[in-house]
């Protein structure tokens, strides 16, 4: 019996640790996609907005780049995403600056494996991006 009772103890304490390795490496590759959508809203941002009309744009990011570069690795999750600058903004038609503003639509998808089970991940973040914002201080243009 206490064997029993034994291997139900070992077997729930190797489940516990099992599905606490599993949420911690979720929530990981979680941060990582907020890090990459801020990365490129806050790149969009500094966009000139001539260049705003070359969307939509893919790219590709890694959970680890620097594992593909020490040769240590495949750096981990592979993020895939899409940013649009074609999609209906939520400004009023009646707004005066409704002309001046573009709203950026960031798409990230990656995927999560489980053993064998894949489960799919998908985050958006969207921002407007003004023709008068700090791209023209940083680049010193007016549009």
């Amino acid at each position: 019996m206490a064997v029993f009772i034994l291997t139900i103890m070992a077997v729930s304490l190797y489940a516990g640790f099992s599905t606490g390795f599993m949420l911690i490496d979720s929530a990981r590759e979680d941060l990582r996609a907020t890090q990459i959508l801020m990365q490129k809203a806050e790149a969009i941002r500094l966009c000139t907005w001539s260049s705003l009309s070359n969307c939509p744009l893919s790219f590709v990011e890694r959970y680890d780049p620097t594992g593909i570069t020490n040769g240590t690795g495949s750096g981990g999750t592979i993020f895939s995403g899409v940013v649009s600058t074609n999609v209906a903004t939520p400004i009023p038609t009646s707004a005066g600056y409704k002309t001046n503003m573009c709203l950026a639509t960031i798409t990230l998808n990656w995927t999560n494996y489980y053993g064998k089970q894949a489960v799919a991940h998908s985050r958006q973040l969207q921002t407007l991006v003004s023709q008068y914002g700090i791209q023209n201080y940083i680049w010193g243009k007016t549009p």
